[in-house]
């Protein structure tokens, strides 16, 4: 069983992956528009990082949202799944 923190991570990554296909944006331009590296970006993707509350404004300004919408949207999928 994972642990709440480990899907949330996931779930997390996911958003954002989900939000830069959307705008069609690749890892490489989204961490350019967000001023971090591409591995960084993959790493939240995958949900192996962590990122800081700094990253996730960065990352939400450059998919143009905000970091309300992705932690509402993150409670909402955790809602679902039973976690």
């Amino acid at each position: 069983m994972q642990t709440k923190k480990l899907v949330t991570k996931k779930i997390l990554g996911q958003l954002i992956k989900n939000r830069r296909n959307i705008l069609g944006l690749s890892q490489e331009e989204l961490a350019f528009r967000a001023g971090l590296d591409r591995t960084y970006i993959s790493g939240v993707e995958r949900g192996v990082r962590n990122p800081t509350i700094t990253s996730l404004m960065s990352v939400s300004a450059a998919l143009d949202t905000t970091i309300s919408s992705l932690l509402d949207s993150i409670e909402y999928e955790i809602s679902i799944s039973n976690v």
